[in-house]
């Protein structure tokens, strides 16, 4: 029996070594996980937090108000085009547009709080979205777009998410 106690107080004496050891390693290696100055400002000028959102980039909420208002005038004047539209105030298509715009490109996210996914396909499903409709719908806002003055490289990639999001759109041949 005193065999056993000798055994079991050895046993005891190395795990609490082991404990001791594995803290004293540990204590350095925290030490080192704290970053530099150096380490710090890198961090800080990388955050996302310091990057501006395609949205900020372009100008924020006048832009996109400005470019749903001049697709909704082109719209309004082209009675063919205004009956694929089932409401006959424009307004609220007008802020649903603008709304959806500046949540894609990274603004506020009022279109998903006040309708829920946006689920575009499914949206646009029950409208007639032919070739020519597509077309239609890409001439106004390439009109609508031109009036903004964009950089070459915000308009190229504004114009090609329409070119995409357009053909996904159309349901008919």
């Amino acid at each position: 029996m005193a065999a056993l106690r000798a055994e079991r107080a050895a046993e005891q004496q190395r795990r609490d070594g082991v404990v001791s050891q594995t803290a004293q390693a540990e204590q350095p290696a925290q030490e080192a996980a704290e970053p530099t100055e150096a380490a710090k400002t890198a961090q800080q000028t990388n955050a996302p937090a310091e990057q501006t959102s395609f949205y900020e980039q372009v100008g924020g909420e006048p832009t996109f108000r400005k470019l749903a208002a001049e697709f909704y005038k082109q719209v309004d004047a082209d009675p063919e085009f205004k009956a694929m539209y089932p409401e006959e105030d424009l307004g609220p298509a007008e802020d649903r547009l603008r709304m959806f715009l500046i949540q894609y490109w990274g603004g506020p996210t009022d279109y998903s709080q006040q309708r829920g996914h946006p689920r575009l396909r499914a949206r646009h499903m029950p409208y007639h979205i032919d070739s020519q409709a597509r077309d239609t719908w890409l001439k106004f806002m390439r009109n609508a777009m031109d009036t903004l003055e964009l950089s070459p490289l915000h308009d190229e990639t504004m114009w090609d998410y329409f070119q995409r999001a357009a053909r996904a759109m159309q349901n008919q041949v």
